[in-house]
């Protein structure tokens, strides 16, 4: 099913808002020192950027790993987005998997803070190739 502009474009707009909803939900995890779940709300908050951004190129992708691998064969690989934006959009997923379905996987506040700044400049970063798009 093809999206008409308009509608793609409301998508695009609920998507965007999501990652940064997202990103203000971690702020309240994190002073509650919940680590693993700020692992999960860093990666969703991008993962929705991302698919605004699919969405904003007519791009669609039914799994994590398909939606990652589209992002990085038309944005990465292309020079759009640069690739240690990739590296940490794939990092922040192996976290999520790891923190969500690994029952002895250990994650603490040194691990997740460095990770929130880099996170925001990826968010902020695809909104404007959305915006420039």
């Amino acid at each position: 099913m093809t999206l008409q502009q308009e509608d793609r474009n409301a998508l695009v707009t609920v998507r965007l808002q999501r990652a940064k909803e997202t990103m203000e939900e971690l702020n309240i995890i994190i002073r509650l020192g919940l680590w693993r779940t700020a692992a999960n709300r860093l990666y969703f908050a991008c993962f929705y950027a991302v698919r605004a951004l699919l969405a904003k190129n007519g791009l669609k992708a039914d799994t994590h790993a398909g939606i990652i691998s589209r992002f990085c064969f038309h944005f990465v690989h292309k020079g759009l987005i640069n690739k240690e934006q990739g590296k940490l959009f794939k990092l922040l997923f192996e976290l999520q998997q790891s923190t969500d379905y690994d029952d002895w996987f250990e994650i603490e506040k040194q691990d997740i803070l460095p990770l929130i700044e880099p996170a925001e400049k990826f968010i902020a970063e695809i909104e404007l190739l959305i915006l420039n798009s």
